[in-house]
């Protein structure tokens, strides 16, 4: 399939994007969304309608353009429960409340007040849990995190153990009923996590220098696929979209990013407020609109369209076109 389009459509990219955001992405040099489709293996990211939750990067991989395509959430399926999740329940109740197409389940553990969550993955998934124990252990000084209780690993996984904190997820079927005060929440929260930790001695990065040496690492050993991206991502071949993120903007705020600021990944109370963030395996220094692209992002996967202007007046920030469409590519290209 030819997916290369004029170099000076390449060298105005960005700005298309910016021009782009928040409208549908027809506005773009496209290629045959039905062909791309047939050819995208299941990613996780958002799908193609606002009625499914938005699976998120640190639990299933990366996005599907697959109209409609579910590739994570609730366990569609009866699954076994791993012997080693068995024995952190020890005989309490074991329930599968998210699985991923890389063969990843979360299960809750026990009742409240013992109530755990165990985050296990088999050893093909490639997900590294190990990067989350390091950000989980050292953000929970600072901020409203899951406690990790303990970690292992066996020949048939590994997993990490954390307690539970109260509230539901913001794409809950309590908070998709209510968008507006979910996204309001989800963009108050984001704020609140970016000025609670602290900058100065994060010892990790997610900056773009960090992201781009692993993304043209992956391209230079093939696992670059532009099926898989974005369909306002379509018209790029891999060294195009290289390109297009060699000129990256100038950092606007330094912060400590989430790293995967879907909503999903938001808690909420009863009440709308903020409980905590969940899934932390990317967090690390980053200009905040690394995290707010992909949190506007995640709303239409979730709500629909026109809730980013929403999120972005909650979080206390004026839209930034440029840096928005930037970082959603560097996103799209990621692992």
């Amino acid at each position: 399939m030819v997916r290369s389009v004029p170099e000076p459509v390449v060298d105005g990219y960005l700005a298309l994007l910016a021009d782009a955001v928040g409208t549908p992405a027809t506005v773009l040099p496209t290629v045959n969304r039905s062909q791309a489709a047939r050819h995208a293996p299941s990613r996780s990211g958002p799908p193609s309608t606002p009625t499914t939750s938005a699976p998120t990067r640190t639990q299933t991989g990366r996005r599907s353009v697959d109209p409609g395509q579910v590739v994570a959430g609730m366990p569609s399926t009866e699954l076994v429960t791993p012997a080693a999740v068995q024995a952190v329940a020890n005989g309490r109740r074991v329930r599968p409340v998210w699985e991923n197409e890389l063969g990843g389940i979360t299960f809750e553990v026990g009742t409240d007040p013992q109530r755990c969550f165990v985050k296990w993955t088999p050893p093909t998934s490639g997900i590294n849990l190990s990067h989350e124990v390091v950000r989980l252990s050292w953000a929970v000084a600072f901020t409203s995190v899951p406690r990790l209780l303990s970690q292992g690993a066996d020949e048939a996984g590994s997993w990490i153990v954390t307690a539970a904190l109260p509230g539901e997820s913001a794409v809950s079927h309590r908070w998709k009923a209510d968008p507006a005060r979910a996204v309001r929440a989800l963009g108050m929260g984001l704020r609140a996590l970016h000025e609670a930790l602290p900058v100065q001695t994060c010892p990790f990065s997610w900056s773009v220098e960090h992201r781009l040496d692993e993304v043209r690492g992956r391209a230079a050993a093939g696992r670059l696929h532009p099926d898989r991206w974005h369909e306002s991502h379509w018209a790029l071949d891999v060294r195009q979209a290289l390109d297009v993120l060699a000129d990256s903007p100038p950092v606007d705020q330094l912060v400590v990013c989430h790293g995967d600021a879907c909503a999903p990944n938001t808690l909420l109370l009863e009440d709308g407020r903020l409980s905590g963030h969940v899934d932390l395996g990317e967090l690390g220094a980053a200009d905040r609109w690394a995290d707010l692209a992909v949190a506007t992002w995640s709303t239409e996967w979730n709500y629909g369209p026109g809730w980013d202007g929403s999120l972005l007046a909650a979080y206390g920030v004026d839209p930034d076109p440029e840096r928005i469409a930037y970082y959603r590519l560097l996103w799209d290209l990621g692992p």
